[in-house]
């Protein structure tokens, strides 16, 4: 009868409030019916009082548990009225009134009303434990689903569908702050967009039961980085979880993209570096013959002046080209890491006057200052690196030099370095372009239009630096003009370190 009764009443709640009013009665009916039953047996036994009133409390019990508080308190009020009427015609007890009517019909009253208490905070926290059974099931499995997720594509859509899939809500709102993208699934009645921008800007997590709205900002530690919106049915808990898992599938999505990214550039550096090798080994042989023939061009003799001037052109232009194919060689090498370094110990004033004296052509209309205080300063290096970084250096300064100034070339000890220098007066080169510069192929935008060049000779002075434990930067001001530095440990900590 019981699992009958639940199964009536669990499709009255289903049903509209004409069933529940039907219910209410059916369920008074019963109890009253059984209530008269005990008092008609009673009656026609000649039981004591006490017993009936033990099997009417017996039938108040499960109407509270079964039925509810108000359906006792009709049940007990009934009881106490059939136990007044067959008592007032028991011949045992005669037609006296019976004085404990009103205490029996507290006692069943409070009887009704403690159990009826009892049983419905019993199928509350039954009810609970079963909803957060299944929002934990729900949970795990969103949980399996974005683990599995394919993350070579953006996953906000993906994450929309899935939580208006699993946790069966209306409608699901994502917004992504880092792409600026909103994702949604279900039908909204407003703007969803708008919604979820709002709650990421104003960074408002709230539940608002009429409605049945929820808003939460995702976040990565105290960092915002997109909002989640749902209109459903849903434990504020499992909301704070879901727009936890998000916020962390969108940063394991950003760590796979920004992984596959360093990934893409490191192999096309590599096929980078081959390309360069291979075309500056390609450039050597008719480089080694174009020179060869200008030569001996030149040693023939009885050439007329305008051709002597063609062959010196074209000397200077073989040398030229042999020098860029020497630094795309060596560049190669250097991100290769196939570059051996013979590091010995080299005077820092010879190495400078090395320097100059290759760039003499270059620099002979140009005013050069050489400043080396101490002459027995020593630098533990390559001689060939460091001539390559010190030659970039001032041929830059050669190129962007405002005519008439003066390139200053300076060296100096500093603490536990060896500090070159070249300053000259020209362009000034932007803030935002003072890291760059070094990078390969970059070129500021401000020196575009004012000297060739292929963006590589920088590269590789820094390349040469690190190579030697040292660093380079750059300063450049309007009135103090540009210099480039270049730190190279001392010769006794570098003898150490190699």
């Amino acid at each position: 009868m019981g699992i009958s009764l639940q199964a009536i009443r669990s499709a009255a709640r289903r049903s509209g409030s004409g069933s529940r009013v039907l219910l209410f009665v059916l369920e008074c009916a019963l109890g009253i019916l059984a209530v008269f039953m005990v008092g008609l047996l009673a009656h026609w036994f000649q039981w004591l009082l006490p017993v009936s009133e033990l099997l009417c409390l017996l039938i108040v019990v499960p109407t509270a548990l079964l039925s509810g508080f108000w359906q006792a308190v009709i049940v007990s009020l009934s009881a106490v009225l059939v136990q007044s009427y067959f008592t007032a015609h028991n011949s045992l007890l005669g037609p006296a009134r019976d004085p404990a009517a009103t205490v029996t019909l507290l006692v069943f009253v409070g009887t009704a009303l403690v159990i009826s208490r009892l049983s419905a905070r019993v199928t509350r926290h039954a009810r609970s434990a079963e909803s957060w059974g299944d929002q934990m099931h729900d949970l795990y499995e969103f949980t399996r689903r974005t683990l599995q997720m394919n993350l070579h594509v953006e996953p906000g859509a993906q994450l929309a569908e899935l939580v208006h899939e699993i946790f069966a809500l209306e409608a699901v709102v994502v917004f992504d702050s880092d792409l600026h993208e909103t994702y949604q699934a279900g039908y909204w009645h407003e703007n969803p967009q708008e919604i979820a921008q709002n709650v990421y800007y104003f960074e408002t997590s709230d539940d608002d039961p009429v409605t049945g709205i929820s808003r939460r900002v995702l976040r990565l530690g105290n960092i915002p980085i997109g909002s989640l919106v749902v209109r459903g049915e849903i434990s504020p808990l499992t909301c704070n979880a879901i727009a936890s898992l998000i916020a962390i599938t969108f940063d394991r999505y950003r760590a796979f993209a920004n992984e596959s990214r360093i990934e893409t550039e490191r192999r096309t550096e590599q096929l980078r570096s081959t390309v360069l090798d291979s075309l500056a080994h390609a450039y050597k042989t008719p480089l080694t013959a174009i020179r060869a023939a200008s030569t001996g061009l030149s040693e023939m003799g009885k050439l007329s002046a305008a051709q002597s001037d063609l062959v010196s052109l074209i000397d200077e232009q073989t040398g030229l080209l042999n020098e860029l194919t020497a630094r795309l060689l060596t560049t190669a090498r250097l991100d290769a890491g196939e570059v051996t370094i013979h590091a010995e110990p080299i005077g820092v004033a010879s190495l400078v006057d090395e320097v100059v004296a290759s760039l003499s052509d270059r620099l002979a209309s140009m005013k050069v200052a050489i400043e080396v205080p101490d002459d027995a300063l020593i630098v533990c290096c390559d001689r060939q690196l460091m001539v390559m970084l010190l030659t970039q250096y001032i041929d830059n300064a050669c190129k962007y030099s405002i005519y008439g100034t003066t390139i200053t070339i300076r060296a100096a000890k500093m603490k536990q370095e060896v500090l070159f220098s070249v300053h000259s007066y020209g362009p000034v080169i932007p803030m935002e372009d003072r890291e760059r510069i070094f990078d390969r192929y970059y070129r500021s935008a401000s020196s575009l239009t004012r000297a060739a060049g292929t963006g590589i000779g920088l590269s590789v002075a820094k390349r040469v630096a690190s190579i030697h434990g040292g660093h380079v930067w750059v300063t450049s001001d309007e009135e103090e003009g540009t210099t480039f530095y270049a730190a190279i440990p001392h010769s006794e900590q570098k003898r150490k370190a190699l």
